[in-house]
Parts: C-alpha cells; sequence; structure tokens
C-alpha cells in the first residue's frame, strides 16, 4: 500500500485573511497560508501563539471574525465541526479525549460513527443493515489496529495504558474515520524519545501510505525539521514565517520570536 508523492499535490485546504478575537482578545490577525495534498504541514510558535486556535478554526470549532476558509473548492465560514467530520477532516487533541473505560477496540470503533447509515432500531436489534455495516466497520477498524501495531492491547481499557500508547489510540480513532486531512494537535507532547520516534514513524507512514494530508502543531523542532514538507509560524497571532523547513530555519524573525529578543 502506497500513497502518492508527498507534498507535490494540488491546494486542498486554503485560509484567507483568518482573524480571531475573543472580546478584546485577538488570538489570530490576518493570517492566511495553504496545504497541499499529501504533504504534511506544520504550525509552530511560542506559547500563546495561537497554533491550537488556528486548528479550531479548520475544524469548525471556532468561526472567525474575518477570513476566509476554502476546502477542496468548497468555500465555508460557517461550517460545524459534525460538517466537518463528514466532509473528510478528522483531528487528534492536546489533551487526550479517549474514553478511559472503554477497551482500545470500542474507542477506536467510535469513530466510525459517521460510516454507519442503520437508525437507531435497527442498531438496537443487530440485524440486516446494521449487522452488516458493523461487521464492515470492525473490518476497517482492525485495518487500523494492525497498521498501527496494537494488537495486543486491543482488548484492554484505555484508563490503563500508559501515556504514549494512549496518543496512538486516539491516532487510531481519527485514522478509523478515513480522513482526508487529519489535524494533529501536539501528537508528540509529553513522550519519551522512544515513544516520539514511534509517533513519527506512524505520521509519515499515514501519510506516505494512505495518501492521508496532515497538519500538525508540535513543539519538538527537530521532529518539525525532520518530518514537514513546509512550515508556518505563528507568533501571538500572527504569521512571521512560512516555507521549507530549511527556510524557515534560517529566518532572523523566527530565530528572533523563539530566543525572545524581538520581545
Amino acid at each position: 500500500m502506497t500513497g502518492p508523492a508527498r507534498g507535490g499535490g494540488e491546494v486542498i485546504l486554503r485560509l484567507e485573511r483568518i482573524s480571531l478575537a475573543f472580546g478584546g482578545v485577538k488570538a489570530l490577525t490576518d493570517i492566511s497560508f495553504d496545504v497541499r495534498e499529501h504533504e504534511i504541514r506544520a504550525i509552530i510558535g511560542p506559547n500563546g501563539a495561537g497554533k491550537s486556535s488556528m486548528l479550531n478554526v479548520i475544524n469548525g470549532v471556532y468561526r472567525p471574525q474575518q477570513g476566509t476558509i476554502t476546502f477542496r473548492g468548497q468555500v465555508r465560514r460557517d461550517m460545524n465541526s459534525h460538517e466537518v467530520a463528514r466532509n473528510g477532516i478528522a483531528r487528534t487533541f492536546q489533551n487526550i479525549a479517549l474514553f478511559r473505560g472503554m477497551s482500545v477496540l470500542d474507542n477506536i470503533m467510535t469513530g466510525r460513527n459517521l460510516k454507519m447509515q442503520a437508525g437507531i432500531l435497527e442498531q438496537a436489534i443487530w440485524f440486516g443493515r446494521a449487522r452488516r455495516e458493523e461487521l464492515a466497520n470492525r473490518l476497517k477498524v482492525e485495518e487500523v489496529i494492525d497498521f498501527l501495531e496494537i494488537q495486543h492491547i486491543r482488548k484492554t481499557p484505555v484508563g490503563r495504558l500508559p501515556y504514549g500508547l494512549q496518543k496512538r489510540v486516539e491516532l487510531a480513532r481519527a485514522l478509523a474515520a478515513e480522513p482526508t486531512l487529519l489535524l494533529l494537535d501536539e501528537p508528540m507532547a509529553g513522550m519519551n524519545v522512544e515513544e516520539k520516534q514511534d509517533m513519527c514513524r506512524f505520521i509519515l507512514d499515514v501519510n506516505e501510505q494512505y495518501g492521508t494530508t496532515i497538519v500538525l502543531i508540535e513543539h519538538d523542532m527537530g521532529v518539525v525539521m525532520d518530518i514537514s514538507d513546509r512550515v508556518v509560524v505563528l507568533d501571538y497571532g500572527k504569521k512571521i514565517g512560512d516555507g521549507t523547513p530549511d527556510e524557515v530555519r534560517a529566518s532572523k524573525t523566527v530565530i528572533d520570536a523563539y530566543l525572545g529578543v524581538a520581545h
């Protein structure tokens, strides 16, 4: 299973002049950038730069006061998170959002909810279409479990797992939805070196083998520079850099922002 070449596709997501404020506090100011099909696009910046706010704008949690978002040719301003998910955008969160008392398998199955068409009554009696759907969805979930190498914990309650494996389960749940665009909010936060290496490998595999476009926020600059095709840099809600890892690494504006020289 091999996906399309990385980073060379058409623009799949375009953000134009996005501004977001909460009361008098400006979270994002006049930010524009795009994401190409099959690339890994990183969003970086110091704490409070507006990175998570930008992801929340992309997946419909926040509605910007100004600007437009174009996803797969459709211009939108007010799609909610449910509609965004139906349109092929999935997300993981900075703080793990799993059902701790449920097994790994059942947690990942929740990522297939939007793929189920059977009504509540059909599901309750597990007959006909509902049965066929669940069997098909379980097959897809088992594929994801094999892909992320978590077969040995498939029946384990998530709350019993170490942190690194919980993050992998959350990635599995997002992949179960078969997204076109995957948003990862600090997927390696709190991990040790070995766990980071594993997560990097899986992110690259998702991008290369499934052809999934990925937008990620990550504080580990070594990781960002190693796996990203392009990087956009935010600082105090404004864009201060955008380009390849080498271009961003060489930018004096970016260096100053990270070292605190500009402030």
